[in-house]
């Protein structure tokens, strides 16, 4: 069963909002539509974007927060295929394991591990941290939506 999220974790509750979107929007299109890209250059998969979003919610919940490494391949998060349950069934894993990541650590303390370049004005907290992870998630939820129309559209006029 699922954890709830604390009432005082309003942030965390906004950042699951968008990946339950995510999740529901890929487990709609399905094994075909969710494993094709769209006829555009550089164009990724939904099965891709949501991949990459369990990646990348783990490293910065766990490897910069936690300082507890996950190792990952991010290049190879967009181009990895395999049916739609099995990674429905991932994202339920990293859900709770983000929540669990996100409700361990104290909101105001600095990140353990925080990779070098990055902006001291949201690296500076594990709340920081969050926000980051909550504004990658809304700029992959919209990413998502205009993937799913385009591939729907597609599909209703027979185009690869």
């Amino acid at each position: 069963m699922p954890q709830s999220v604390p009432s005082d974790h309003l942030l965390l509750e906004f950042s699951l909002l968008k990946f339950d979107g995510m999740t529901r929007i890929v487990a709609a299109l399905g094994d075909e539509l969710a494993t094709r890209a769209p006829a555009l250059p550089g164009a990724n998969t939904p099965y891709g974007i949501l991949n990459h979003c369990l990646g990348m919610m783990r490293r910065w919940s766990s490897t910069v927060n936690r300082g507890i490494e996950i190792h990952r391949d991010r290049d190879a998060e967009f181009t990895q295929v395999g049916p739609v349950a099995e990674l429905l069934a991932r994202a339920a894993g990293v859900r709770e394991e983000f929540m669990t990541d996100v409700l361990s650590v104290d909101p105001a303390a600095a990140p353990v591990f925080v990779p070098e370049g990055r902006e001291a004005f949201w690296a500076a907290t594990t709340n920081g941290v969050l926000l980051h992870v909550f504004e990658e998630l809304c700029q992959h939820l919209g990413q998502l939506e205009i993937t799913r129309d385009i591939l729907i559209a597609n599909a209703e006029n027979h185009q690869p």
